[in-house]
């Protein structure tokens, strides 16, 4: 029984708490490039990055005609979804399809 008290001493002496938890404000995160440095910012600016938008707010912000908005939901590399008959995409998603077709 002394044995197993030892062991147990031994075990709690090299184990160390680590706290996983952290807030997307406090990480740090050494960008090389500025791209990704403003891609995070906004994602850290936004209300809420996870909202679904559809193929008008897409239109707006691109300013362009629904039916080339409805082309582009089409695509291949745009990441939508097709619910019933309505066309819907995250907004973060968006956000970051956009910023990698603007190089």
């Amino acid at each position: 029984m002394n044995n197993e008290n030892e062991i147990q001493t031994a075990a709690t002496i090299n184990t160390k708490l680590i706290d996983t938890k952290e807030k997307l404000n406090d990480i740090e995160i050494n960008l090389e490039n500025s791209q990704e440095k403003m891609l995070l910012e906004s994602i850290k600016r936004l209300k809420n990055p996870f909202i679904n938008i559809s193929v008008q707010d897409v239109a707006r912000d691109l300013k362009i005609g629904e039916n080339m908005a409805y082309a582009i939901f089409k695509r291949d590399d745009f990441p939508s979804i097709n619910i019933g008959r309505c066309w819907k995409i995250c907004l973060i998603s968006y956000i970051m399809w956009k910023t990698q077709k603007r190089v």
